[in-house]
């Protein structure tokens, strides 16, 4: 049987209109039944369209959507941008085709594709050109001028630039044998998806700052160990290339790669570096003798060096942080502290002992007192003698001062306008107080067995803390980062400045002092030149405004894992460290107060970071100033070694991810041309036309640093 339609059926249903003998009633009912079934009929009419339209939508979205649809539209797109772009078969490849009867189909009905080829290679000439000639345009050009190799050629790479490789053969790290853990896309790999297995394979041991158990890392050798980072981001390949116009290769040409996270000590004692090149002079290390360097070394060329240290290696070993966390937007900082947290980045940073030579050197007489320091410019509302900044405290609390992932405390602040000089707390006082009454500067801890930290006081609701200089900074990190690290730094490396002429000929054979250029004199080498090539004109970082938080508990209570004691006076019968008997929290947070902005203030702050001259990494102090001034002096600089300083611009090309051939970025400078125009004048021995080149006010810097 065949289902009626309700329509149908509700039509058949009605009764039949009551016989009516007026007319006009009859035909009133004949309309009104016509107008309901045009009515029904309409409405089942727009339903029914609706519903196909509706039909015809959703096909319509899910075809394209469809891979099987995007797909073919990337094909034929391909095939069209290849008709109009590719360039035409070279000759020997046609003939090639021709003689196996081979041909590429053509698209005849494409009569456009001419004249469009026509339009389109003027355009692509130029960059076309610039792309293919770029990397080797010094190179060659200083070839056609007549220079050649002369001098064989050492390249030195910078922290973090040379590549590690793992060598460990336990269980858990045989997937990463011969492959390198930082550097090329392994290492990023590794870190979206075991971070805390490379974390562990590339952290040193916090007693020994040499490899953990169970993990071995190396530096990668050969000129590849430090030419690239990852596929597409060169470091040294562009030296390099130029370098092989001249008819420099492997036979003298040499990358001395080193593992940059071993302290200089280290170095020796693991890999033995430095005899294996005999490139210091010091007994029972190089043992090159007094004279190895005049001997040997033509020239010593200072690429963008930091040698009075850079200023976010001390906010690295305090809160894991530097100008380059702290500008990422809020997302992704969030994203940043979920999966690499703060305190796992100063964790990883203290474990690299190496990374300390970067630290700060000269103190007060370099980077600043309470007053003013030698790189303020006019009109500074505050200073960067004030390497460290704190807000004057507020009885209210700011939650979104805190880093992602934190709560908010008491102990944070509301941004307001901060004055000059902020109140000073408990900690600083007791540093003038000391001064005051010994008149020498707070001394660091000793060398071999530092005291223990002061007790912690309570948690305070309010707490006032006041500027610190760079020295104070210094001393304030120490105090609140592991004794472990503590130590490390103490039996390796030394921050201060000497004027002491018989002391500093005693330095030479200290290991700790090798790092710091005012500590240690210029080796006795008269014939040998010195330049210091780097740029200018980029945003640094320089000082900083800092925040403190809660007391938390740390996972460093104890000195190592089931460290014994064997003073029974300070530990437990055990002989094992215990915890403290109150079982506070005796670490506090501390990370930079990204809430103080002052655009328009001299010097600008961003984020909490205070911005000075530089080359965006290395602030100019610590470029220029020993160059300049510091070993224009006999006192160290016995020998009377002739000084290049050669700075450049920042002009980068707009065109150019990484700016170009006039960038003077601290890791792009690599590729600019001035500075490769030099550097293969002095390994081709025509350097004698090099002078002095300024773009800064360095000259004037250095001489306001308290050399006397």
């Amino acid at each position: 049987m065949r289902r009626r339609r309700p329509d149908r059926a509700n039509a058949d249903s009605t009764p039949p209109p009551a016989p009516n003998h007026a007319n006009e009633s009859i035909q009133t009912d004949d309309e009104d039944a016509e107008h309901l079934v045009q009515k029904a009929m309409s409405k089942k009419y727009r339903t029914r369209q609706a519903e196909f339209e509706q039909q015809w939508v959703t096909v319509q979205r899910n075809i394209i959507a469809k891979r099987r649809f995007l797909f073919p539209l990337g094909l034929l797109l391909g095939v069209f941008l290849t008709y109009f772009f590719f360039p035409p078969l070279p000759p020997h490849l046609s003939m090639l085709l021709e003689e196996y009867d081979l041909s590429i189909p053509m698209m005849k009905n494409l009569t456009f594709a001419f004249e469009w080829r026509q339009l389109a290679e003027p355009l692509l000439e130029g960059a076309k050109t610039w792309t293919q000639t770029r990397d080797f345009k010094v190179g060659t050009a200083a070839a056609e001028k007549g220079l050649q190799a002369k001098y064989p050629v050492v390249l030195v790479p910078g922290i973090v630039s040379t590549g590690l490789e793992s060598w460990s053969t336990s269980p858990e790290y045989r997937q990463y044998f011969r492959k390198r853990l930082w550097g090329t896309t392994t290492m990023v790999r590794a870190v979206l998806t075991e971070r805390d297995k490379w974390m562990a394979a590339l952290m040193l041991d916090p007693e020994t700052g040499l490899d953990p158990p169970g993990a071995k890392v190396r530096a990668a050798q050969g000129l590849d160990a430090a030419s690239t980072f990852i596929p597409g981001y060169w470091i040294w390949a562009k030296v390099i290339e130029n370098l092989a116009c001249i008819n420099y290769d492997t036979n003298n040409l040499e990358l001395a790669a080193y593992d940059w996270r071993l302290s200089y000590y280290n170095l020796e004692v693991r890999d033995g570096y430095f005899s294996s090149f005999k490139w210091v002079e010091a007994e029972g290390f190089g043992d090159g003798g007094p004279n190895w360097v005049e001997d040997h070394i033509e020239s010593f060329v200072n690429v963008a060096g930091p040698l009075l240290g850079v200023p976010k290696a001390m906010t690295a070993f305090l809160s894991g942080e530097m100008k380059d966390t702290v500008e990422v937007n809020p997302a992704g900082s969030y994203v940043l502290e979920k999966f690499f947290s703060r305190k796992d980045r100063a964790r990883l940073f203290r474990s690299w002992a190496g990374g300390a030579s970067m630290w700060v050197k000269g103190g007060e007489a370099v980077w600043g007192n309470a007053t003013h320091a030698p790189d303020d410019l006019e009109g500074t509302s505050h200073t960067h003698g004030h390497f460290f900044s704190f807000r004057a405290p507020t009885p209210e609390s700011e939650p979104s001062s805190l880093p992602a992932g934190h709560s908010a405390t008491t102990s944070l602040n509301k941004p307001q306008n901060h004055p000059t000089i902020a109140p000073v707390d408990e900690e600083a006082a007791e540093r003038a107080k000391s001064k005051e009454r010994s008149g020498k500067d707070y001394e660091t801890p000793s060398r071999v067995n530092p005291p223990t930290p002061p007790p912690v006081p309570p948690v305070e609701t309010s707490p006032g803390v006041g500027n610190l200089t760079a020295e104070e900074a210094g001393n304030w990190i120490l105090q609140h980062t592991p004794y472990s690290w503590q130590k490390m730094i103490a039996t390796n490396y030394s921050y201060g400045i000497e004027r002491d002429e018989e002391v500093l000929k005693r330095n030479s054979l200290d290991h700790t002092k090798w790092t710091n250029p005012l500590e240690i004199q210029l080796p006795n080498a008269p014939s040998m030149k010195i330049f210091c090539l780097h740029g200018h004109g980029k945003e640094t970082e320089r000082s900083y405004w800092y925040a403190r938080g809660e007391y938390e508990y740390d996972d460093m209570l104890a000195d190592a894992v089931q460290a014994v004691c064997y003073n029974t006076t300070e530990c437990d019968t055990r002989g094992v460290t215990p915890r403290s008997p109150l079982d506070l929290p005796t670490s506090r947070q501390n990370w930079i107060d990204v809430l103080v902005t002052r655009e328009n203030e001299v010097p600008k702050v961003r984020n909490g970071v205070k911005i000075g001259e530089g080359d965006g990494t290395v602030a100019s102090l610590s470029l220029g100033a020993m160059c300049v001034e510091g070993w224009k002096r006999k006192r160290w600089n016995p020998a009377g070694i002739k000084t290049v300083t050669y700075e450049m611009a920042h002009r980068p090309e707009a065109m150019d991810i990484r700016g170009g051939a006039t960038t003077a970025d601290h890791i792009d400078i690599l590729g600019s041309s001035a500075l490769n125009e030099i550097l293969l004048k002095v390994a081709a021995g025509d350097s004698d036309d090099i002078e002095d080149h300024f773009v800064s006010d360095i000259r004037k810097y250095a001489q306001k640093i308290q050399w006397d």
